[in-house]
């Protein structure tokens, strides 16, 4: 396998019989909560690694302006923008941000939509870089009625 399409699909994680998103965010929560346990800003570089990394692998396998969904890496750095919503780490508070990641990037309601519809690398990124803002966002608005969640 080619390099571009290694980091791509997540090294191989988008290449799953089913629901490739569905694992490139679970890999996004991994490699997100990993980070996080060191800080936000730990997390913060991680996404800016990923999305670098998504950026540049993208055009490299050929298939930028059709979104395949072997192609994960936004999945990957959308979901660490969707765990920067919490404050620290919980069982709750993660699964609520991978459930809402799902949710938002499945439906793409506007603008992520609009970024959906750019054919090209930063158009597949940005689509997931969007989608993990909205919940990173939800997530802080939680926190005053949902306290001691990590929310």
């Amino acid at each position: 396998m080619k390099m571009a399409a290694l980091a791509a699909s997540g090294c191989g994680v988008g290449y799953a019989r089913w629901a490739p998103g569905t694992f490139g965010s679970v890999l996004g929560v991994v490699i997100g909560c990993v980070l996080l346990d060191h800080g936000h800003a730990v997390l913060a570089a991680g996404v800016v690694v990923a999305s670098v990394i998504g950026l540049v692998a993208i055009p490299r396998t050929g298939k930028a302006a059709a979104d395949p969904g072997w192609i994960v890496i936004d999945e990957v750095a959308g979901q660490m923008i969707a765990l920067l919503g919490l404050p620290f780490l919980t069982g709750s508070g993660v699964l609520l941000a991978f459930l809402l990641f799902r949710l938002f990037d499945i439906r793409k309601p506007w603008p992520i939509s609009l970024a959906d519809a750019r054919a090209d690398e930063w158009g597949i990124m940005a689509d997931d870089w969007i989608a993990g803002a909205f919940v990173a966002v939800i997530l802080l608005g939680l926190r005053p009625i949902w306290p001691g969640s990590g929310l």
